[in-house]
């Protein structure tokens, strides 16, 4: 059976220690907006429940008996505890507190992505962000499953049981070494491209980066040269200033400086990024993330400056 003090409901509390601080009933009563007979009574079933006095009355007021001193002191700690609580769940109701966790496919070194975080970051310091590298099919996967709660995935494909917003688009650069014969152009087309060597990354985005090349090489009657590096994107760069190969990297990337390679957009390649989560997310710290993410967004007509980098269709994960 359950002992009386489990039911202790929180208006016993306040009455009682409103009872306490005034020394009266019926100043109680006043201060809270109740009747005197209203606080008495609740503070005779408080007694009954816990088996003790805790008052004594007389013709002027009350004054509490020793039990009841005892009890003033737990009274004030339990309701602050509540009201810690309660402050606690509004903040985060509010995203003061909370956690995004991201899934990103893209550079945060520069760009839209990195003045979203900091802009999030400066409005709401409480609220952690984690990130988490992968493809789009593993993002997907996870927002589902609502252990991600957002991913910024390339591409401008609607996904099954998912939302999509499209938020922002990087031109797509080729990697050179710096002694390498483009280098002395500004801007480059497929055709310049055609009998170069071509390496990728077998993490993510190297697949997509692969398939793009061979489609956009095959235009041209090429079968291009892409040999597959196990290591990470991260360290695929410096690879291409010891003369292995070029690669792609989007707009986002390219405020990275690594010694010996140069950066050439190829014209009229275009990679739009979209946001892409479950209607089914009610965490509100993401949900204040990404009307962020919306209001900073330009919105151009999907491709409209060039050729979209990725197809806007790929097989379902």
């Amino acid at each position: 059976m359950p002992r009386h003090s489990d039911w202790i409901e929180l208006r016993h509390l306040r009455y009682f220690v409103a009872a306490a601080e005034h020394g009266s009933f019926r100043k109680a009563g006043a201060a809270l907006g109740l009747s005197q007979s209203t606080i008495s009574r609740c503070i005779a079933d408080l007694e009954d429940q816990i088996g003790a006095s805790l008052f004594h009355r007389h013709t002027w007021g009350v004054s509490q008996t020793y039990a009841g001193q005892r009890f003033l002191v737990r009274a004030r700690q339990a309701i602050r505890t509540v009201g810690i609580g309660a402050q606690d769940v509004a903040s985060v109701g509010r995203s003061e507190q909370g956690r995004v966790k991201i899934g990103i496919y893209s550079s945060i070194a520069s760009g839209f992505l990195t003045e979203l975080l900091v802009s999030f970051g400066k409005r709401y310091r409480n609220v952690s962000i984690e990130m988490v590298d992968g493809n789009p099919a593993e993002h997907v996967a996870a927002i589902r499953q609502l252990s991600l709660d957002v991913a910024f995935i390339t591409g401008t494909r609607e996904w099954p049981d998912c939302e999509r917003a499209p938020l922002w688009s990087e031109r797509v650069f080729v990697v050179l070494p710096d002694s390498h014969a483009l280098t002395k152009r500004e801007e480059l087309v497929w055709r310049d491209l055609a009998d170069e060597t071509f390496i990728v990354s077998e993490t993510a985005p190297g697949q997509e980066i692969h398939d793009h090349l061979v489609r956009c090489l095959a235009d041209l009657g090429r079968h291009p040269d892409i040999q597959v590096q196990h290591i990470s994107r991260d360290n695929l760069v410096p690879l291409v200033a010891f003369g292995r190969g070029l690669t792609l990297v989007s707009e986002a990337m390219t405020v990275a400086q690594f010694p010996g390679v140069v950066y050439r957009p190829i014209l009229g390649e275009v990679l739009p990024f979209s946001a892409v989560w479950s209607a089914s997310n009610d965490n509100p710290a993401f949900r204040r993330f990404l009307s962020l993410a919306k209001a900073m967004a330009v919105r151009p007509t999907p491709l409209e400056t060039g050729r979209s980098a990725v197809p806007s269709q790929t097989p379902d994960p």
